[in-house]
């Protein structure tokens, strides 16, 4: 019993500073000017880096130049094409809504 809940344990302690590591935080490579709001990354750019995220998390791996999320956003709009675009890739979560009717 002791050593199943270790192992729990241990899963979450794992779960928990994989996904913490994954906070975002201050850019220090970010300049103190403010971009103009028109060049600033919109919803499509949002959702362009959402769907290859996958792609720029593992390059980001070996190269601190290379981020998975635009800190020089529109705020909003970037935000919910970015989700749209990670949910769209890993499949969201509806798949598994249409099964739950078919029960015998």
């Amino acid at each position: 019993m002791k050593r199943r809940f270790a192992s729990i344990a241990l899963v979450l302690f794992v779960v928990l500073a994989v996904v913490s590591a994954c906070a975002p935080g201050p850019n220090p490579m970010r300049s103190e000017e403010e971009p103009e709001r028109s060049e600033a990354p919109g919803f499509w750019s949002g959702l362009w880096h959402g769907i290859i995220v996958p792609v720029t998390f593992v390059i980001s791996l070996f190269n601190e130049r290379v981020s998975i999320y635009e800190v020089n956003n529109r705020g909003g709009w970037y935000d919910f094409g970015f989700v749209l675009g990670v949910i769209t890739i890993f499949g969201g979560g509806g798949g598994g809504a249409g099964r739950a009717g078919k029960r015998d």
